[in-house]
């Protein structure tokens, strides 16, 4: 009888072992959807009730966008949320005349928007304010960003935890550029503009080292407005002068909240508890802790959707379509699917009267952004269209807007950008240099196979640029016939240069400085309606599951059931990315991405 083992075929072994891990993965993946439906189904949201001399926390801990949204991140397995400017506006509106509030406790460590959509929130303190209710704003955090004092100089009272570092130093920013790691990947990006357009710097960082003298211009002009803005605004709160305010950033004497209280930037140095016994002295309380105090961001969203299934109710006359993200036919953020079918649905609605389209966006895709174009056209033959823009409406995102009959525009919102680009990598050197990944190809005519593995000839270097051309020439036509401009005039203004607001109301790009609520009662005005009723597109529905979400994340911007995160920048870089395989096509885009610091 042999002794030697008996091998063991790896059939044997793999094929049991997948099929039983298969199907337990099956079960449990059905017995959590099981669970979580019993969840949402059981869920009931809890009614809201305000209390009496309530003071309302806002914190602002959360990204503000156009539309306030709470949802699950499976990428990171955490919740993330964002609040809805809507919200925040209509939430302060509402609150002035609601006899149960007192006023209103702005808590603020960080603050994740734009200039434009800052001047909003602050320009709702401030006539909030005049209600003869207060708002107490508190600095905290590690540093006090420039744009978390910017919105809280609007307070009534500011203060600041002692030991707080405080960067009152001006605006600045910086670029990425990519150059020279293309070049060490051997990858050449081969980069087709539309002729003139010297200020479409939005290629620079792939085949440049760093800015040209024309993107440098305009990025200067532009912080330089904002900046200009920022100081005008906290110094008519702080009762100061713009040129004070630029002397301390200068010399750099603002570095900590005592040296804020010292040049009048804040009205004092507080540990929390002080504050909370502030508030209740204010509120009519005896301690600190007997303050009622009331979320915010819950009664703002929990009264804009009252508002909104009244309205839907009540025949609404004044439609406002959001438009916020990078512009593309289908997916995620401004898409012309979903945006062109908005304008359909308003314009049947026989008792909407007109529509104030709010856009914040950078633009994107060239046919996208005409499909929108279009239907704006349309609609504003028979019902008025009037533009609220945020804090950018750029590129494809000011296409949009030229044919409309009025246009809004905040002073730091970023617009302009008239100009087209086309962006086509050659990555045959990378596959065959650094990866030994050969091409043959085989083709019927001599520009039947257009890739990325091959370098573009002159000539078709030659195609692409006609066609790029014929598209910029398109885009100047547009916003000649939308805003009344002949086609020298345009190309003087256009060339892919970025205006601020209040330049781009100088050269004629923009109507009136104003935010969206300005907008909404020019719109109104306009059509003659006296009761105004607003429904917001795409409307506002409760949802159960989202209102879960928001139950699970408590206050916090996000739940991380993860502990692997990312460095901020490395996220950063990574967006970028993600952003570049997402274009296709020519595209109407922001020149740059500018985190102004």
């Amino acid at each position: 009888m042999s002794t030697t083992p008996q091998k063991i075929r790896f059939g044997r072994i793999f094929w049991p072992s997948f099929w039983a891990a298969l199907i337990v993965s099956v079960i449990g993946l059905l017995i959590w959807i099981l669970v979580l439906s019993g969840i949402i189904s059981g869920f009931q949201p809890e009614p809201m009730k305000v209390e009496s001399n309530t003071v309302l926390h806002m914190s602002l801990n959360s990204r503000i966008a156009e539309k306030g949204q709470t949802k699950f991140n499976s990428h990171s397995f955490s919740v993330d949320k964002t609040i809805g400017l809507a919200d925040i506006l209509h939430g302060f509106e509402t609150a002035k005349t609601d006899d149960k509030i007192k006023g209103v406790y702005l808590e603020l460590e960080g603050a994740s928007c734009g200039y434009a959509t800052a001047r909003e929130i602050r320009n709702a303190i401030n006539d909030f304010e005049k209600s003869g209710k207060f708002v107490v704003a508190y600095n905290s955090g590690e540093v006090i960003t420039m744009k978390q004092y910017y919105i809280a100089s609007a307070a009534n009272e500011n203060y600041g935890f002692p030991t707080s570092n405080m960067a009152f130093l001006g605006l600045g920013g910086e670029l990425s550029f990519f150059k020279n790691t293309f070049d060490k990947l051997e990858v050449e990006i081969q980069i087709i503009r539309g002729s003139g357009n010297d200020f479409k710097s939005a290629v620079e960082p792939f085949f440049r080292e760093e800015m040209s003298d024309s993107s440098r211009l305009q990025m200067e002009r532009y912080i330089t407005s904002i900046w200009y803005n920022i100081r005008k605004d906290i110094a008519k709160d702080r009762k100061l002068t713009p040129e004070k305010l630029d002397e301390l950033a200068e010399n750099a004497d603002v570095k900590s909240v005592k040296d804020a209280v010292t040049h009048k930037l804040m009205d004092g140095a507080k540990y929390k508890d002080e504050v909370l016994a502030l508030l209740a002295k204010k509120a009519g309380m005896k301690k600190g802790e007997d303050v009622e105090f009331f979320g915010f961001e819950k009664y703002a969203k929990k009264r804009f959707q009252q508002n909104q299934i009244l309205s839907l109710e009540d025949e609404p006359n004044v439609a406002v379509i959001i438009a916020e993200g990078a512009v593309s036919r289908e997916g995620e953020g401004l898409t012309s699917k979903q945006i062109c079918k908005l304008f359909r649905e308003a314009r049947k609605n026989e008792s909407i009267k007109t529509i104030v389209l709010r856009i914040n966006s950078p633009g994107g895709s060239a046919l996208a952004s005409d499909e929108i174009w279009r239907e704006v056209k349309l609609t504003n033959k028979t019902k008025k269209v009037v533009v609220s823009m945020g804090d950018v409406a750029a590129s494809g995102g000011y296409y949009i807007a030229a044919p409309a009959s009025y246009i809004f525009a905040e002073p730091t919102t970023i617009t302009g950008s008239i100009g087209v680009f086309g962006m086509i990598p050659f990555t045959g050197k990378l596959m065959e240099n650094k990866l030994g990944i050969t091409f043959d190809r085989v083709s019927t005519n001599k520009h039947s196979v257009m890739t990325t593995n091959r370098k573009l000839t002159e000539e078709e270097l030659t195609i692409i640029q006609a066609s790029v051309d014929e598209i910029y020439v398109q885009f100047k036509t547009v916003v000649a016939k939308g805003r009344g401009l002949t086609m020298d005039r345009v190309q003087e203004i256009a060339r892919g240069r970025v205006w601020t607001g209040v330049d781009a109301k100088r050269v004629g790009l923009v109507d009136e400085l104003g935010g969206m609520k300005d907008a909404i009662a020019y719109a109104a005005k306009q059509a003659k309606i006296k009761d105004v009723k607003v429904l917001y597109y795409p409307l506002v529905k409760d949802d159960e599951f989202e209102a879960l979400l928001e139950k699970l994340s408590g206050n916090d911007e996000s739940i991380s059931i993860s502990s692997v995160q990312l460095p901020t920048e490395l996220l950063n870089y990574y967006k970028q990315i993600k952003e570049i395989e997402s274009l296709q096509g020519i595209q109407m885009r922001l020149p740059f991405t500018l985190d102004l610091k």
